[in-house]
């Protein structure tokens, strides 16, 4: 038996959900032990970049804790000493409390982001980088095993703490059930595509990582064209944006004169994978910044759960684990960005490259991304 711990947030933060679903479907009991903090991942991080904001975070982490403490007991009443502990997504702070509770029952912690590199992407730097990077090191040196995702971040935990690399395992982002049923809904729709304008959709936090500076840039360029070519009878674009954050007020600045854009501020997360599966082509991240060149986001999986063509940067860790199901752009390139958008209008195009998505769906699904999880635990003993 498996015990999913923390504060996590299923709804906002998939990640977790994916490993509690992957380790269920291989065979594994995992009970979820969760009180969610209730908030973002954008609010966490200005909490910690904002030293006067952290009373909030500690007032809602200790009562979140209190809950926790007796949830555990609880559990151990009903159920005995779990053979694992997995700390969710966001469990910088979780993990101590989980190694506290579960003694030398072994602890999993899923650190997807590190709370300095995210920081620092984010344009914070000094002590509060400085600060934020002990952080990271507390939290990994209270685990057994720290699950990334990707080689580079595997690479990263060992630049930070030297002695956990050995303990790291990559595990990809994967996608929850819920956007494989959304393709599904649609399938029908997808194949009756007509002369419609080509429909494109972008969500995120509009954070450096992303690169929406680049993504805005391409599309000032594209869709005035797509326009001028769908008047004379070509194919339109038109392209949904969801999402805010630092570098949403520039990118509608850019894109205030441009046709075909909707915005969209807030979608609730059970409505997005719908949402999105409306669309052709879900876009992914475009920035040539050093956590952009590190990571794969969950948008690509989600993009290709849904049913989508998936148009992202060319870095190493998305062409190593799905580049032949990708489209790929340089980073960074806001040309090669526009043509790609404008060459998947022709409908001999966009097939193709929905083949080469749909034959890679299968790899983001949370049975597939969970395999070295599995495997690890039965290395350990901790079997179904």
């Amino acid at each position: 038996m498996i015990v999913a711990f923390g504060t996590y947030d299923a709804a906002r933060h998939p990640r977790v959900g994916v490993l509690v679903a992957g380790l269920r479907a291989h065979g594994y009991t995992v009970r979820e032990l969760d009180r969610p903090l209730g908030l973002s991942t954008a609010e966490r991080v200005r909490m910690l970049r904002q030293p006067w904001r952290l009373p909030l975070l500690l007032v809602r982490l200790l009562r979140c804790w209190a809950l926790l403490v007796g949830d555990v007991a609880a559990h151990r009443r009903a159920h005995g000493r779990p053979d694992a502990v997995l700390v969710g997504y966001l469990g910088h702070f979780d993990v101590v409390l989980a190694r506290l509770l579960f003694g030398r029952t072994p602890v999993l912690l899923d650190h997807l982001v590190f709370a300095g590199d995210t920081a620092a992407d984010r344009g914070a730097r000094g002590a509060r980088v400085t600060l934020l990077r002990g952080l990271d090191r507390v939290a990994t040196s209270c685990a057994d095993v720290v699950l990334l995702d990707t080689p580079e971040h595997l690479r990263l935990l060992g630049e930070l703490v030297p002695s956990r690399a050995r303990r790291g395992l990559v595990v990809p982002v994967g996608a929850p059930q819920a956007w494989f049923d959304a393709a599904r809904a649609v399938a029908g729709e997808r194949a009756a595509d007509g002369d419609r304008p080509l429909r494109v959709v972008f969500f995120g936090l509009f954070t450096p990582l992303q690169g929406t500076d680049v993504l805005a840039e391409a599309l000032a360029a594209a869709l005035p064209r797509a326009a001028d070519e769908a008047a004379r009878g070509g194919r339109g674009l038109e392209v949904t944006l969801v999402g805010s954050g630092q570098d949403l007020p520039a990118a509608r600045d850019r894109l205030r004169q441009a046709p075909g854009v909707t915005w969209c501020d807030w979608v609730e997360p059970a409505d997005l994978p719908a949402l999105v599966a409306a669309h052709d082509v879900c876009l992914g991240i475009f920035s040539a910044t050093p956590k952009g060149l590190r990571v794969v986001p969950n948008k690509v999986f989600q993009g290709l759960a849904a049913g989508c063509v998936v148009v992202t940067s060319d870095t190493e860790p998305q062409r190593r684990l799905l580049g032949d199901h990708l489209e790929l752009v340089p980073p960074a390139d806001p040309v090669a960005l526009a043509g790609r958008l404008l060459a998947l209008r022709d409908p001999a195009a966009l097939a193709a490259a929905r083949g080469r998505a749909a034959s890679g769906r299968d790899l983001a699904r949370p049975d597939a991304v969970v395999r070295p999880l599995v495997r690890l635990l039965a290395e350990r003993g901790v079997r179904p």
